[in-house]
């Protein structure tokens, strides 16, 4: 192995720290913030190390075709010690700083939606339940007016039929009463009997 390619390689491992440092704060800054369940936290470390794992050895494999030196494990502590001792501090606000946005944002737009959409919705629902109220409100108040409007010439009709209604009681009613009924279709007979006799009593 030549000379700057283990320079080279030594450098991607000093790369390769920072990136895990960094990695790392952020891992920890979004765990904090987001509050998960602490039964969450080993298994999250699990997976930061196994994939943190599996990108130093692909970085490894490209640099020097995977080979294992002293100077890669150099180059990862001090790649990691220069995080911690340069970048750690602005790292973690920058994700603080970017999850704050974000919150910001998700409130904004949910402010936005229940402006622009919720509201709207809600008041036109409410304007729409009055606008049905006072209808049908004046929908039977105008009824009764027609109704009392109309009573006048309905009793007028009564009267002008009510000859022939007598006339056809006395036509109908001995065949009527001649006729084999059931019990269930003689009650229907009576009850429709007094309708009739409601409807067209004398006044």
């Amino acid at each position: 192995m030549t000379l700057s390619m283990q320079w080279f390689t030594m450098a991607m491992m000093l790369l390769s720290g920072i990136g895990m440092g960094a990695v790392f704060d952020g891992y920890r800054v979004v765990s904090n913030e987001l509050r998960f369940p602490k039964w969450w936290l080993p298994v999250l470390d699990m997976v930061y190390w196994l994939a943190a794992a599996l990108i130093i050895f692909r970085v490894l494999y490209a640099s020097n075709y995977g080979e294992v030196r002293a100077y890669v494990f150099v180059g990862l502590l001090v790649g990691v010690l220069s995080y911690y001792w340069l970048f750690s501090k602005a790292v973690i606000a920058i994700v603080k700083w970017v999850i704050e946005a974000f919150r910001k944002l998700i409130r904004f737009v949910l402010r936005c939606l229940d402006l622009l959409i919720v509201k709207p919705i809600i008041l036109l629902y409410k304007l729409v339940k009055v606008i049905v109220g006072i209808g049908t409100a004046i929908t039977i108040f105008v009824f009764k007016i027609v109704l009392q409007l109309l009573r006048p010439f309905w009793l007028l009709l009564r009267w002008m039929t009510r000859p022939l209604t007598r006339l056809l009681g006395r036509w109908l009613g001995p065949i009527v009463e001649s006729w084999q009924i059931p019990s269930r279709w003689k009650e229907f007979r009576v009850r429709l009997t007094n309708v009739w006799k409601r409807w067209f009593k004398r006044e």
